[in-house]
């Protein structure tokens, strides 16, 4: 399956049932995850059903995509009071790759990835893309599926069962390349970043039905509460660190020698020009 064969099947999937209750999760998340973040520069990268940047402040924000589908609009949740802006402009639509962005180094404050990692061409290559326009101290915003779910198992059952012709069904998108929780930090932490913030959501089971959905709707609080990291989506926020120079070796210990001789030398030229004046009255 091509790429963008990939993301149409997503938007069409997030026009279901199960795929409208994810994005009202996830809107919620990204409301809050975005709400105190200041700064100049924000971009959301992906995924135009959802709006990560209604409720931030930044001035200059866009929403940028890699291909030239338009998806249907998604109804999502109001944002609530107490996250409500004042913001002048909708954001700025951009096309463009994901691995190539049209942003200098260290222009940017805040990205944006909803499920951007997962259907990009090189996962490893978008996120060093984000770290090099991230200006120090920036911040981004991942979600993701995880792949340790009951939604993953579903999943991976689905395939199995292709897998030696049995024909299973796939509940969630064919296409695509989910990435764990926890290996997503570590990818993280090596390019220098520090994750802040980790949250897990979603924990009823594999319904495809509005009505079922609904009847699992007592197992949010159980999940939350008994098993978090088993929720079909995650969201992350990390920060971007930048560690300050420090001279080392050589280096160091030059530069730690005291600078006292043009000192020295002064107290003796002024003691021998003071002999010079007391000889003179003599």
């Amino acid at each position: 399956m091509t790429r963008e064969a990939s993301i149409i099947e997503l938007a069409q999937w997030l026009n279901s049932p199960p795929g409208r209750y994810l994005l009202a999760w996830e809107q919620v998340q990204l409301d809050h995850g975005v709400a105190d973040r200041f700064g100049f520069n924000a971009l959301q990268l992906g995924l135009c059903e959802l709006d990560g940047l209604r409720a931030n402040r930044m001035p200059q924000r866009w929403v940028a995509s890699d291909s030239l589908y338009v998806p249907e609009r998604v109804d999502l949740p109001p944002v609530e009071d107490g996250l409500s802006t004042l913001a002048p402009h909708a954001p700025l639509a951009l096309h463009c790759e994901f691995d190539a962005l049209p942003f200098p180094n260290q222009s940017l404050d805040l990205v944006v990835l909803p499920h951007a990692l997962e259907l990009a061409r090189d996962a490893h290559d978008t996120l060093r893309e984000v770290e090099r326009v991230l200006v120090p101290e920036g911040r981004v915003v991942i979600t993701g599926f995880n792949p340790t779910s009951l939604w993953g198992l579903r999943q991976t059952m689905g395939r199995a069962m292709r897998r030696v012709g049995l024909g299973g069904s796939l509940f969630l998108p064919q296409g695509g390349e989910f990435i764990g929780y926890w290996r997503l930090r570590d990818w993280l932490r090596l390019l220098g970043f520090e994750v802040e913030i980790g949250r897990f959501g979603c924990w009823r089971p594999p319904f495809r039905t509005q009505r079922w959905l609904d009847r699992g709707q007592w197992i949010e609080a159980s999940g939350e509460r008994w098993w978090p990291v088993l929720g079909a989506v995650y969201v992350l926020v990390a920060v971007k660190r930048v560690r300050g120079m420090r001279l080392v070796g050589l280096a160091r210990r030059q530069a730690g020698k005291k600078a006292a001789a043009p000192a020295v030398v002064a107290n003796r030229e002024g003691r021998r020009l003071r002999e010079l004046q007391r000889e003179t009255m003599e």
